[in-house]
């Protein structure tokens, strides 16, 4: 499976966890389909943008950071449309998603034919 390919199925399957734990605060009732749809899409935004990184660069250590900074960079943008009292709340949750999705597209993810003959090449 393609490093993209697998960011974008763990990071959805995560993202969607991540949602549905929104169910743990029964302040959020209203809101949960909004909840949980941010969440997903955030996952799978950052698990295609750590899967296409993940595909230049081959350190799990360099995708765990970056993965951790691109999924921060999009729970920002959640925490500003949801407002800073669920500051960590969004915050914390994504950042870990971020940090397993950067891993896992490392350690199992496989590089495309035409990037395999490019590192081969060299």
């Amino acid at each position: 499976m393609t490093k993209p390919v697998l960011g974008l199925i763990v990071g959805g399957t995560l993202g969607l966890m991540d949602g549905l734990s929104g169910f743990f605060e029964p302040s959020l009732g209203p809101m949960m389909g909004s909840v949980i749809t941010f969440s997903m899409l955030k996952g799978l935004v950052a698990g295609v943008a750590i899967g296409y990184l993940s595909q230049r660069v081959r350190s799990i250590v360099i995708g765990i950071i970056a993965g951790f900074a691109i999924a921060a960079i999009l729970s920002l943008v959640v925490v500003m449309h949801a407002g800073m009292a669920l500051f960590w709340d969004i915050m914390l949750p994504g950042m870990l998603l971020g940090a397993i999705v950067g891993f896992a597209t490392q350690r199992w993810g496989k590089l495309t034919a035409s990037l395999e003959e490019t590192v081969e090449a060299k």
